[in-house]
C-alpha cells in the first residue's frame, strides 16, 4: 500500500463522506501516518462506517481483485460485522442475494490471500446462523455441493477449493460457539447443525482416505472434526469410523500433532459416554499405539510419546468409570491402564530429558475416585484387580521422583529444579490418593524397603534410593493421620542410621521428621533419636529452611516434652539466627521458640526471654541512637520482626489450669509484659527518629498488635504506655498527614482504634488521666470513619460506641463530645449519604443509635444544623425528607433493629436508589 499523501494525514477525517475512496483513505492513515492521533482518528472514524448502513454498499467495492490485501480484508470484516451485528438492518427479500454473494467471493479468495478468505468464511457462517434452519435449511449440504473439488477444472483449483470448504465448515461451529443466543434459539441451532453432520462426516472420511490427497488437506479436514465435535456430534456409525480414520493419520509424520490433538478433543467430549460400545472399540485402536509408543520413549521421541500419552490419558480419565463398569471388557481396560502406567514410568528426568509423566498423575487419581465409588462388594473386585497395578505405580512414582546425579542437577537450569519441584509436589499428592487405595500396606511396603536398604551394609547404595523412600514417608505423613501406624517407631529408629552426604537428601530426611511432629508429641520418648539431627541442621546454611521448619513443628507439637532439650535449642538458635538466617527464617524460628517457651514454668520464662532477647534489644539501643540509615532501618524493622514473632506464639494463658502450689496469673506480670515495658523506652527513642518512616511506625505497632492478640487481659498494664504513644504518633500527624499515613499501614489504625475501644469497655478510668488526649483520640476517630478498609471504619465505629457510653461518667470524654460532637455526626451523614459501602451502613447506625442514647438533646442539635445545608448529605434528597429521617431517627432510643433500617433507607434516599429490591437485599 502506498504512503498516503499530506492531505490524507490531517485528523480533519470525521468530516469525510463515507465513499470507498474515503474508506482507502482512511486506512493508508491507519497503516502508515506516523503519528498516533491521526491513526486513532482512522480507527474511530473506520469504526463508525463499519456500523453506518452504507456499509452494506462500500464493502463490495473494497473485495475487488484490484485491491491491496489490507483493503479487502476490511471489505471482508466490515461484511461480517455487518451480518453479525447489523442483520435486523436487511430486508428480507436481499438475504439470498447476499447469501450468492459471499459464495462467489468465497470460490474467488479461494486461493488467497488466506486472511481474507477465513474473514469472509466466517461471514458466510454467520448468515448461516442468521438464517438457519427456517431461511435456509440445508446450509451446510448446499455449501459442500457448491464447493465440491470434482467441480474445479484442475487439480490446483480443486484443492483451493476444498481448502475453502473446509475452512468454511471449521469456522461454522466456531462463529456459533462465540455466539451470545438466547437459550431456546441455541439449542435450535444447535439441534439444526447436529442435523447436518450427515452432510460433513462422509466429506471428511473422503478427504482423510485419499491416497493422492496431499497432507495440507488432510490436517485442515482433521481441524474441522475438531472444530464439529464441540457440537456433541454421535460417535456411532460413520463418526466411529472417521475417528478410526484419524488414527490412520497418525502414522503420517507430518498429521501426527493435528491428528492427536482431533482424537483427544473428539474422545474428551463428556457426551461421548452415551456411546459405550464406540468407546470399547476405541481401546484397541488406542492400545494398538502401544509398540509406536515403546519405540519413541526408546529413541527419546518426545513428541511422539507425548502425543500417544495424550490419547491413552484421555480414553482412560475422561471414561474410566464407563469402561470399568464394562466388566466383560475388563481386561482391554486393564491393558489400557498398564498402558499409562508405562507412561508414568517413561524413561529420563522431568523436565529435562521427558515431559509425558506428569500427564497422567491425575489419572491415578481419578481411577481411584472411581473404584471408591462403587458399592462395597463391586469395589472388593476391582481392588482384587487394580492393587497390584497401584503398588507397581508407587515403585514408578519413587523413581521419577528421584534426583539426577548431583553433576546432572547442577547443570539444570533454574527453571528445570523449580518445574522438579512442583513435579515432585504433584507426585507426592498422587502418592496420597495411592494410600486411598492401598492404605496401611502402603506404609509397611516402604517400611521395608527402606529397611533394607539401609541395613544392607555390603551392598553400595545410592544417596537418591534412600531419599526417594522417605520422600514418600513424607508425602503420606503430611495428610494421613499416621499416629496408629506400626511402622512410624521403626522408621525413627531407622533415621539416625541413614549417611547423609547431600544437601537434598538431608532436606528430605528434616522435613520427613517435620511431617512427623504429631506423632512424636504422642511418643515423646523418641525425641532423643531425631532432635540432635534437627539441631544440626541448623548450623548448616544451606539446610536452614528445612532445619528451621521442622524445629518449628516440634516445638509447637512438643513443647510440654522438650524441658530436657531446651537448653541446647536455645544455645544452637541464638547462634543460628544471628549469623545464618534469612530474614524469614530467622521469624519461623523465633516463632518456633515462643511455642517452646510457652511450656516452660514462669519462673523461668523471663530468664530465657532475657537470655535470648538481650543480644538483639543491645543492638537495637545501639540502632536507636544512630542517624537515620536505610541500613539501620532494614536492621530495626528485623529485630522488631523477631520480636512480633516471638510475642505471636508465646501464650502462657494454659498454663493456669490444674496448676498447684504457684502464684496465680493476675498477681504476677507476664514475662511479654515485663520485656515490653523494658523496650518501651527504647521503641519511643526509636519512634523519635523515625515517625515519619511509615514501615518503622508499622514495624512498631506490630510488635504492639501481636503482643495484644496472644495477651489479650493480661496486656492491660501496657494500655496507658502504649495509649499515650499512639496518641502522641497521631498528633504529630494530624487530619491529611495522619491519614496519607496511616492509610499504608491500614491494620496499624484497626489495632489502634481496637484497643481503645476494649479499654473503654473494660478499665475506662484510664482515660481520667491527665496525659490522655482524649481530643487527640477523638479526631483520629473520625478520620478513621474515613476510611476506604471496611475492617479499619468498623473499628473506628466501636470505639466511638464505647466513648459515646463514657460520655457521662468520664468528664473529659464528654467535654469532647460536647465540643466536637456535632463534627462526629456530620461526618457519619456524609459517609451514608454519599460514600459509604453497604456493610458499614448498619455500624455507623450504631453509633448515632449511642449517641441518641446518651445525648439526644445534643444529637438532635447536631442534625438539624447538618441536614439543613442544602444539598447535604446528598442533592438527591430534599428537605422534607430529611426532616423525617430526623424525626424518625430521634423517636427511636431503644429499637437498634430500627435505627438500622432507617439509616439504610436513608442512605438509599441520598443514592437515588430508593425501592431497588436487590440492592437492599445484598445491604
Amino acid at each position: 500500500m502506498e504512503p498516503p499523501d499530506s492531505s490524507v494525514q490531517s485528523p480533519d477525517l470525521v468530516s469525510l463522506e463515507l465513499t470507498v475512496e474515503n474508506v482507502e483513505k482512511a486506512l493508508q492513515q491507519l497503516y502508515y501516518d506516523p503519528d498516533m492521533e491521526h491513526k486513532n482518528v482512522a480507527q474511530k472514524w473506520l469504526t463508525q462506517a463499519q456500523t453506518s448502513r452504507q456499509a452494506w454498499q462500500f464493502c463490495w467495492p473494497l473485495l475487488s481483485p484490484d485491491k491491496l490485501p489490507e483493503i479487502q480484508f476490511f471489505g471482508a470484516s466490515t461484511l461480517h460485522t455487518k451480518i453479525s451485528c447489523h442483520w435486523a438492518d436487511l430486508p428480507t427479500d436481499q438475504h439470498q442475494t447476499l447469501r450468492m454473494q459471499l459464495l462467489s467471493h468465497i470460490s474467488h479468495f479461494s486461493s488467497g490471500p488466506k486472511m481474507v478468505l477465513t474473514r469472509l468464511c466466517v461471514a458466510l457462517a454467520s448468515l448461516a446462523l442468521h438464517t438457519m434452519p427456517q431461511g435456509w435449511p440445508q446450509a451446510v449440504a448446499d455449501m459442500v455441493r457448491v464447493y465440491q473439488p470434482e467441480k474445479a477444472g484442475d487439480q490446483v483449483n480443486a484443492n483451493a477449493h476444498c481448502l475453502a470448504l473446509l475452512e468454511l465448515l471449521t469456522v461454522l461451529p466456531e462463529e456459533f460457539q462465540s455466539y451470545r443466543l438466547p437459550q431456546t434459539r441455541r439449542a435450535q441451532l444447535r439441534e439444526a447443525l447436529a442435523g447436518e453432520w450427515t452432510a460433513v462426516c462422509p466429506l471428511l472420511r473422503q478427504l482423510l482416505q485419499r491416497q493422492e490427497g496431499n497432507s495440507q488437506v488432510k490436517e485442515r479436514a482433521l481441524r474441522c472434526l475438531s472444530s464439529w465435535v464441540g457440537l456433541d456430534v454421535p460417535l456411532h456409525g460413520e463418526s466411529e469410523g472417521l475417528l478410526q480414520d484419524c488414527f490412520a493419520a497418525l502414522s503420517d509424520p507430518e498429521l501426527f500433532d493435528t491428528a492427536v490433538e482431533t482424537i483427544v478433543s473428539s474422545i474428551s467430549q463428556p457426551d461421548c459416554q452415551r456411546y459405550t460400545d464406540a468407546l470399547v472399540n476405541l481401546m484397541p485402536l488406542v492400545l494398538g499405539l502401544h509398540d509406536q509408543l515403546k519405540a519413541a520413549a526408546r529413541d527419546g521421541d518426545m513428541e511422539t510419546s507425548h502425543g500417544i500419552c495424550r490419547i491413552a490419558v484421555a480414553l482412560g480419565e475422561t471414561h474410566s468409570r464407563t469402561l470399568l463398569e464394562q466388566v466383560e471388557h475388563w481386561q482391554g481396560y486393564l491393558a489400557l491402564v498398564n498402558m499409562i502406567l508405562f507412561c508414568t514410568g517413561i524413561p529420563g528426568h522431568y523436565p529435562v530429558n521427558e515431559t509425558t509423566s506428569s500427564l497422567t498423575l491425575t489419572f491415578w487419581y481419578t481411577l481411584q475416585d472411581d473404584i471408591l465409588s462403587f458399592e462395597e462388594d463391586k469395589q472388593v473386585v476391582y481392588l482384587q484387580v487394580y492393587r497390584p497395578v497401584y503398588f507397581q505405580l508407587v515403585d514408578v512414582l519413587l523413581h521419577k521422583a528421584h534426583f539426577p546425579s548431583e553433576q546432572d542437577y547442577t547443570s539444570w537450569s533454574s527453571d528445570d529444579k523449580e518445574q522438579f519441584r512442583i513435579y515432585r509436589v504433584d507426585i507426592s499428592d498422587t502418592l496420597m490418593y495411592v494410600y486411598e487405595i492401598l492404605g496401611a500396606e502402603l506404609l509397611s511396603n516402604l517400611y521395608d524397603r527402606l529397611g533394607r536398604l539401609l541395613m544392607d551394609t555390603e551392598r553400595p547404595k545410592a544417596w537418591q534410593d534412600t531419599e526417594a523412600l522417605l520422600f514418600g514417608f513424607q508425602a503420606i505423613a503430611e495428610t494421613i493421620d499416621v499416629n496408629y501406624s506400626d511402622v512410624i517407631p521403626g522408621l525413627i529408629g531407622l533415621i539416625p542410621r541413614i549417611s547423609i552426604s547431600n544437601i537434598q537428601l538431608a532436606d528430605t530426611v528434616m522435613y520427613t521428621i517435620g511431617s512427623l511432629a504429631e506423632w512424636l508429641a504422642d511418643h515423646p520418648m523418641m525425641l532423643g533419636n531425631v532432635l540432635p539431627m534437627v539441631l544440626q541442621g541448623l548450623v548448616k546454611a544451606e539446610l536452614s529452611v528445612s532445619s528451621v521448619s521442622t524445629l518449628k513443628r516440634i516445638c509447637r507439637e512438643c513443647r510440654h516434652d522438650l524441658a530436657p532439650y531446651i537448653h541446647e535449642i536455645m544455645t544452637v538458635s541464638q547462634v543460628s539466627v544471628t549469623i545464618r538466617f534469612t530474614n524469614s527464617q530467622c521469624m519461623w524460628l523465633m516463632q518456633g521458640l515462643g511455642f517452646l517457651l510457652s511450656a516452660l514454668p514462669m519462673e523461668e520464662i523471663l530468664g530465657s526471654l532475657t537470655t535470648l532477647l538481650t543480644p538483639h534489644i543491645q543492638r537495637l539501643d545501639t540502632l536507636a541512637h544512630q542517624e537515620p540509615s536505610p541500613t539501620a532501618k532494614l536492621s530495626i524493622i528485623h529485630i522488631l520482626g523477631m520480636l512480633s514473632s516471638l510475642f505471636t506464639t508465646l501464650d502462657i494463658s494454659r498454663q493456669d489450669e490444674g496448676s498447684e502450689g504457684t502464684t496465680p496469673a493476675q498477681a504476677r506480670p507476664n514475662p511479654v509484659v515485663v520485656v515490653l515495658q523494658q523496650v518501651f523506652t527504647l521503641i519511643q527513642t526509636i519512634l523519635s527518629k523515625w515517625l515519619s518512616d511509615s514501615e518503622v511506625v508499622e514495624a512498631v505497632c506490630g510488635v504492639f498488635e501481636r503482643s495484644v492478640k496472644t495477651l489479650l487481659n493480661d496486656f492491660a498494664p501496657m494500655v496507658q504506655q502504649l495509649s499515650e504513644m499512639l496518641g502522641q504518633i497521631y498528633s504529630a500527624f494530624p487530619q491529611a498527614s495522619a491519614l496519607d499515613l496511616t492509610r499504608q499501614t491500614p491494620y496499624k489504625t484497626i489495632s489502634f482504634m481496637q484497643l481503645h475501644a476494649q479499654a473503654l469497655k473494660r478499665k475506662s478510668d484510664l482515660y481520667l488521666s491527665d496525659h490522655q488526649d482524649v481530643k487527640a483520640l477523638f479526631y483520629c476517630g473520625v478520620l478513621s470513619l474515613k476510611f476506604p478498609e471496611t475492617p479499619t471504619a468498623k473499628s473506628a465505629c466501636m470505639f466511638f460506641m464505647e466513648l459515646v457510653c463514657h460520655c457521662g461518667d468520664i468528664p473529659p470524654i464528654g467535654q469532647v463530645l460536647q465540643r466536637d460532637g456535632k463534627l462526629l455526626v456530620h461526618t457519619i451523614l456524609e459517609i451514608v449519604g454519599s460514600q459509604s459501602l453497604c456493610c458499614l451502613t448498619e455500624h455507623f447506625s450504631e453509633v448515632l443509635f449511642c449517641l441518641n442514647r446518651h445525648c439526644p438533646v445534643l444529637l438532635a442539635q447536631w442534625l438539624k444544623e447538618g441536614l439543613r445545608v442544602p444539598g447535604f448529605p446528598s442533592a438527591q434528597v430534599s428537605m422534607e425528607q430529611k426532616d423525617t429521617f430526623s424525626q424518625q431517627l430521634l423517636r427511636e432510643q431503644t429499637n437498634k433493629r430500627r435505627v438500622k433500617e432507617i439509616v439504610k433507607e436513608f442512605s438509599l434516599l441520598c443514592r437515588g436508589m430508593q425501592g431497588t429490591t436487590g440492592y437492599s437485599a445484598d445491604y
